[in-house]
């Protein structure tokens, strides 16, 4: 199929593109949408601005919308717009989306993909304790740029995960009852590199906000590091 990628940045929309690349379809287009805040139900807020290095790496064309508000229904339409757009431009057959357990967001897209007629396709099925060691063992970069759960402190927010880090982050979702995939939305991240990328992301600047609970990392200043493939 030609998909169309929801994406926001992180290690599941990502990873998700390069699974359907491994399952032989093709990404003709990303669809990258802005929340007006970070109560969307649907959308991811932290560092969307800088999804478009990873669009410039992956050679693959972006459409980016920003929402107005954070209401499901807007929200909802805001997504099928885009969509009926990368069908219009891109003549996709479907929409590729890194939902691992979602049960709501996974229905939420395949009502708008049969409202036009396209396919949903979800190929991140991996919900276990092996699926970040996966994800580093392909060769994926990523940091965590924002964090919502007990376990999980201001010290994690710029952090790139490695295999190191595992065992502490098995310790603490043990301990403290999260998701050790983040699939709660307990952390968000941003892939700094991958099989897709032609070159990394080099994060020269980035601001931590964290108020005891709750933060997040801006990354500020980035750009492709050509010196590197």
């Amino acid at each position: 199929m030609k998909l169309a990628s929801l994406t926001s940045g992180g290690k599941d929309s990502i990873y998700s593109i390069y699974k359907a690349q491994q399952n032989g379809h093709t990404t003709e287009c990303l669809i990258t949408l802005l929340p007006s805040s970070k109560e969307s139900m649907m959308l991811h807020h932290p560092n969307i601005k800088m999804t478009k290095l990873q669009s410039l790496s992956m050679n693959i064309p972006q459409i980016y919308r920003k929402s107005q508000s954070d209401n499901i229904d807007i929200e909802m339409n805001l997504i099928k717009n885009a969509i009926h757009d990368a069908m219009k431009s891109f003549n996709i057959d479907g929409l590729v989306n890194g939902c691992i357990s979602s049960k709501f967001q996974i229905d939420k897209l395949s009502k708008i993909c049969n409202e036009l007629n396209i396919e949903s396709y979800s190929p991140l099925k991996e919900s276990d304790d092996q699926y970040l060691y996966s994800l580093i063992q392909h060769g994926f970069r990523f940091v965590i740029v924002d964090v919502s759960a007990d376990g999980l402190n201001g010290s994690w927010l710029g952090k790139e995960i490695i295999i190191n880090d595992m065992n502490s982050l098995l310790h603490l979702s043990k301990k403290f009852g999260f998701n050790i995939n983040f699939d709660g939305g307990e952390a968000e991240t941003f892939v700094i590199d991958c099989p897709l990328f032609k070159h990394p992301i080099k994060i020269n600047y980035g601001k931590k906000y964290w108020d005891g609970y709750r933060g997040t990392f801006d990354i500020q200043e980035a750009e492709l590091d050509y010196n590197v493939r």
